[in-house]
């Protein structure tokens, strides 16, 4: 390596962890370097740890924060100048400077009142660097400007991220999710929704699980079942209000579930449907029927999931006596138009990030005008047409799910969403098409927890 002389502060970046540009004092008396870092948490496997931790480059800009994670290499007590011991966990990175780079151990610490984020040991100093104690900058100086333009996202490295599936299920699309995500070097978790509790104030909104405070997740997946959706959706806010990046926000999820909210969403950003209608007196069942047209018709229970509680009513007399019995049970409901055509097949287009992944078609099983695979119905992959991929993109869109599975069917007059359904199962649609699915949603992810620039400050 050619020759470098170091002042006492120098211009140094760590593009393993992010940090394009960081202020290092040099300090021969100290072994060890050292890094600025807080909300520092280990994760992952027993016998190969990593560490995730917080790093503020810049002196005085708290509200510019990049989330590192790196192997944890050992945990050591050091003695800082003042004659302080602390316990620190130490990870190997990389150091460049003047183009070049080569390998640092570096302990996590807290560095806030210091102007340099950074302190560089006798381990950094190899060789070929000789020291000038009594001056500075004697390196290329880097610009803290690379904090504040789209290159910070476009260079992030690639990091272990730790994240948690919000499910009570050990089903086919749970156990995925882990796979897939462990595949891909991720620490994932499943919390089990109910048995999260919160801790809710202004200073520290936590989430709380089996005693223990959850640790800061990169991201969550919800999968959320119907019958837990308020408290499900309570827990996704809390980590939204904690910062965390959750695929589908709380009140997606929450208008998603409840038909009539959906249908009114949908409505509101004319995107077509069947005809719908919707009221509480039974003195208005005649008229109720009346906008939606003549027999059969779909009677829908406002709660229904999986094709339960969805009855198809081929005459008036037949309608009339579905909405009394549900009547009678104080149960919500809708009622909607049969789209004849569809012919008992409906289309499920899977959206992440705005974008059709996969689509199938369902067809119900023999006698049955449902589609749903649960109740028997069977699917293949399907080339959708372009009406028909813009209505399911603008469906996901109008209730700001990044994953959703929306159901349309075919009818004479275009693509009608049946249905907008934000925890849509794996296991069908990735036997149908062939389809690594759940691999392209951890691409959306990881694309989304990459730190995202600030603005500069005005100076005065």
């Amino acid at each position: 390596m050619e020759k470098l002389t170091f002042g006492w502060e120098e211009w140094v970046s760590l593009p393993d962890l992010g940090l394009p540009a960081v202020k290092a004092k040099v300090d021969t008396g100290a072994r060890t370097s050292a890094l600025h870092a807080h909300d520092i948490e280990v994760f992952g496997p027993a016998k190969h740890p990593k560490v995730r931790f917080n790093v503020h480059p810049i002196a005085g800009r708290a509200d510019m924060a990049i989330t590192c994670s790196a192997p944890l290499v050992d945990r050591r007590e050091v003695t800082s100048s003042n004659g302080e011991a602390e316990h620190r966990f130490v990870i190997a990175s990389t150091l460049s400077v003047a183009d070049q780079s080569w390998p640092i151990e570096i302990t996590l610490t807290n560095r806030a009142s210091m102007s340099s984020r950074m302190l560089l040991g006798r381990q950094a100093l190899s060789d070929h660097i000789s020291i000038s104690p009594t001056e500075k900058h004697l390196q290329p100086e880097l610009s803290y400007d690379d904090y504040h333009t789209a290159a910070l996202k476009r260079r992030a490295p690639k990091r272990a991220l730790r994240i948690a599936v919000l499910s009570r299920e050990d089903n086919y699309s749970t156990r995925r999710l882990v796979e897939v995500g462990e595949a891909r070097g991720h620490t994932v978790e499943v919390i089990n929704t109910t048995r999260c509790y919160m801790a809710i104030n202004a200073m520290a909104p936590e989430v709380h699980y089996d005693g223990k405070r959850l640790p800061r997740y990169d991201a969550v997946i919800p999968r959320i079942g119907a019958s837990v959706t308020s408290y499900g959706t309570a827990i996704i806010r809390q980590f939204e209000t904690i910062g965390t990046y959750c695929v589908n926000g709380s009140a997606g999820i929450t208008a998603s579930r409840d038909k009539l909210h959906a249908h009114q969403i949908l409505a509101s950003k004319k995107i077509g449907m069947p005809t719908t209608a919707f009221a509480a007196s039974p003195k208005d069942t005649s008229n109720l029927m009346g906008l939606v047209g003549t027999a059969p018709l779909i009677v829908k229970l406002l709660e229904s999931t999986q094709g339960k509680g969805v009855v198809l009513a081929e005459t008036k007399k037949a309608a009339e006596s579905v909405i009394d019995a549900f009547r009678g049970l104080k149960a919500n409901f809708l009622v909607q138009d049969f789209v004849k055509e569809a012919a008992g097949e409906d289309i499920r287009c899977l959206v992440i990030a705005g974008k059709v992944v996969a689509a199938m078609k369902r067809t119900g099983a023999e006698g049955d005008f449902r589609s749903n695979l649960h109740r028997g119905g069977s699917a293949k992959v399907v080339r959708i047409t372009k009406a028909e991929r813009d209505t399911a993109v603008r469906a996901a869109r109008a209730f700001g799910l990044g994953k959703a599975g929306v159901d349309l069917l075919r009818s004479e007059s275009g693509p009608k969403v049946l249905e907008v359904n934000s925890s849509p199962g794996f296991e069908g649609i990735e036997t149908a098409t062939g389809k690594d699915i759940v691999g392209k949603l951890y691409d959306e992810i990881e694309a989304r927890v990459k730190p995202q620039p600030v603005r500069k400050r005005a100076r005065n």
